[in-house]
């Protein structure tokens, strides 16, 4: 199981709400990044959230169902 995973999202984005939404059915702990918090983030980001990234430093970008969820998961290094 991952331990280390985030979220990258935007307030207010209902995109990023669902795929939370699907992170927490998955059971996986993860953590959240406000993409607003750092330029670099918005710059790599802000037209791609949501956007989860694995430990290893792979990435899984909307739109995502929660099986394609699993199996990116599953496949964390």
């Amino acid at each position: 199981m991952p331990s280390d995973l985030t979220l990258f999202h935007s307030d207010g984005c209902h995109l990023c709400e669902q795929a939370e939404a699907l992170l927490g059915q998955s059971g996986h702990a993860y953590r959240l990044a406000e993409i607003c918090d750092r330029p670099e983030w918005v710059e790599r980001y802000g037209v791609r959230i949501p956007v989860v990234r694995r430990g290893d430093g792979k990435e899984l970008g909307w739109p995502f169902t929660l099986d394609q969820l699993m199996e990116f998961l599953k496949d964390a290094v």
